[in-house]
């Protein structure tokens, strides 16, 4: 039986309440400078309500962006690179994890489990660990200062892999017994049957490899010179660090604010699905 003790349900409402504050803070702080005006941002002190500026400063960044130095281009061209290279890392991630999983499972062929263990022995090999001599074949291949150099090099996960090797595992195996009898292919009961099995863990991994995709700084700092390639994470990075002048802090945090939007929206119109995603592959 759960008691009802009203002092703790208010010290729990009292902690959330508190963590909202402290994650939110910092992104009202940012909004509100990305309304006001450069020299109002370089006064103390710093205002806490929105100002004037809001859709100037926005339409400043989308259209002709800083107009100076790294990150000059307009941010809606770095937010389409970002896009593109958040869809093409998710959706090579679920495609190769898939099915290297289903093979994992459902073939038997010999050292099956030691190529699943080598697979899942690279979470222990981060980007940077590797990043030389990816860099070495991504050049030798002419890949620099494209979408494919930014995508290809980062879509094997051993988390995905496992995680769908785990769902696979939990598949009755009457299911795969009646499918044979039916006559189905592998390939048949893959797409029949498996595919739409996995949707829920397919919509929980596309949202975790999507904001994956978006966050990445190193990989395309690294691989692009070109501002037509330039992402809006490298570039937010690049105006905060000027050495020459002082940052146009109002511009920069509305570019952070256009930079959140995609990733935050993705959790919110797919919310559901990650949750069931995640609780049926613990299941």
């Amino acid at each position: 039986m759960v008691e009802n003790r009203p002092f703790l349900t208010v010290l729990r409402h009292l902690v959330v309440l508190i963590g909202l504050i402290v994650i939110a803070f910092p992104v009202w702080m940012t909004f509100v400078a990305s309304t006001h005006s450069q020299q109002t941002m370089l006064q103390s002190p710093i205002p806490l309500l929105p100002g004037p500026h809001l859709i100037d400063n926005y339409a400043q960044v989308l259209t002709a962006g800083f107009g100076r130095g790294f990150g000059g281009a307009p941010i809606w061209l770095t937010l389409m690179n970002s896009l593109i290279m958040a869809l093409g890392v998710a959706l090579g991630k679920i495609a190769i994890s898939i099915i290297s999983a289903f093979a994992i499972v459902y073939f038997r062929f010999p050292f099956r489990m030691w190529f699943f263990w080598a697979i899942f022995f690279t979470l222990m090999l981060p980007v940077e660990v590797r990043i030389v001599p990816t860099y070495g074949v991504v050049a030798d291949l002419g890949m620099l200062d494209s979408y494919p150099g930014l995508i290809i090099p980062l879509i094997a996960s051993a988390t995905a892999t496992f995680l769908f090797r785990q769902f696979f595992l939990s598949v009755p195996d009457e299911l795969t017994e009646a499918a044979r009898v039916d006559g189905a292919s592998p390939m048949r009961f893959f797409w029949d049957i498996l595919l739409p099995m996995s949707r829920t863990s397919i919509a929980a991994m596309f949202v975790i490899q999507f904001i994956y995709g978006w966050n990445q700084y190193l990989w395309p700092l690294l691989i692009t010179t070109k501002e037509s390639y330039y992402t809006v994470v490298m570039t937010v990075s690049r105006q905060a660090n000027v050495v020459d002048s002082v940052p146009s802090w109002n511009l920069l945090m509305a570019m952070a604010m256009l930079a959140m939007l995609p990733p935050v929206l993705i959790v919110i119109f797919m919310q559901r699905q990650f949750v069931r995603g995640l609780v049926e592959v613990e299941k």
